[in-house]
């Protein structure tokens, strides 16, 4: 969700003109990755309380649990503020090296939004949430396979938010609400940094710098956008863009450094895919999640 901002300066040196390669250097298979988005959309909306939603759960079960440490369904009960009934969200935890007290957490919401609102054909319909959903789940769980193999060496927590997309439009109170419940009832010991992907799959990638991540965490930051650029991944550009409300901010606010690696320009400046029911694979890309994900893996390698 966009909030206004004011502007800050950011420098960084690019190196261009170097290879890209779906098969990145850490392993990370970006066509599998891919298919993680595109099985997700297969389900249908995964929005609270649908049949898609029950699926997605069980897929993601069945493809981190066999690989983490210990995994969890942390399920909890909210009331619906849109109706008289109730909500059954669930958050999904895969810790690696739970042992382990140097700790981040890597997550990205799960959940579809259950309205698109910005779409004259159908806004009451439920939207599929390629990009805004799939994507950042989809490269988590390629992350979530190199890791049993080849460890990096702080502990990694892989959270997947329930509920995040579930308000309306301006009532902020409603959204997030996975992990606003994830930061009052976390899993121990609690990670000191978090990187949250949303809105990472769009064949048009630009990731700008959100303000309210700089910042939260600016050396963070400074870090991961200066790796993307040395690898040659010219998607991320250390310029400022909107300001977030995002999973992120539940995290900030108990002192934890958070930041949203995120493209709020999707496909464009106008977000004309954004909360449509034209937010579908076709317009995301595998090299668009190589570049986030495997940034963020040379990223974790060299803690």
């Amino acid at each position: 969700m966009q909030l206004t901002l004011k502007s800050f300066c950011l420098t960084a040196t690019v190196i261009s003109g170097l290879a890209f390669n779906l098969q990145a250097q850490t392993g990370f298979d970006a066509q599998r990755a891919f298919e993680d988005l595109q099985s997700q959309c297969d389900l249908g909306p995964r929005n609270p309380g649908s049949a898609g939603a029950q699926a997605a759960i069980q897929y993601f079960q069945a493809v981190l649990e066999p690989l983490a440490d210990a995994f969890f369904l942390q399920q909890f009960q909210l009331s619906d503020p849109y109706s008289s009934g109730k909500l059954n969200l669930t958050n999904v935890v895969a810790r690696f090296q739970p042992e382990k007290t140097q700790r981040i957490i890597l997550c990205a919401h799960w959940d579809t939004r259950p309205r698109a609102e910005y779409d004259p054909s159908a806004p009451d319909k439920p939207m599929l949430g390629a990009n805004d959903g799939a994507s950042g789940v989809a490269i988590l769980l390629e992350i979530a396979r190199q890791l049993p193999s080849n460890p990096v060496n702080p502990g990694i927590d892989i959270v997947l938010f329930d509920g995040e997309d579930y308000g309306k439009p301006r009532d902020l109170e409603h959204y997030l609400l996975g992990s606003r419940y994830y930061v009052e009832h976390p899993f121990l010991p609690m990670a000191q940094q978090v990187i949250l992907l949303d809105m990472v799959g769009d064949a048009e990638l630009t990731l700008k710098v959100d303000p309210v991540s700089y910042r939260s965490a600016p050396r963070l930051i400074e870090e991961i956008w200066a790796l993307a650029n040395d690898i040659g991944y010219d998607q991320f550009q250390l310029v400022v863009g909107s300001s977030m409300y995002d999973d992120h901010v539940p995290f900030i606010e108990k002192g934890i450094q958070a930041i949203d690696i995120i493209d709020f320009e999707y496909p464009g400046p106008d977000n004309a895919y954004w909360h449509t029911h034209e937010d579908t694979p076709d317009k995301c890309s595998a090299e668009s999640l190589e570049a986030v994900g495997n940034t963020v893996l040379s990223w974790l390698y060299q803690q």
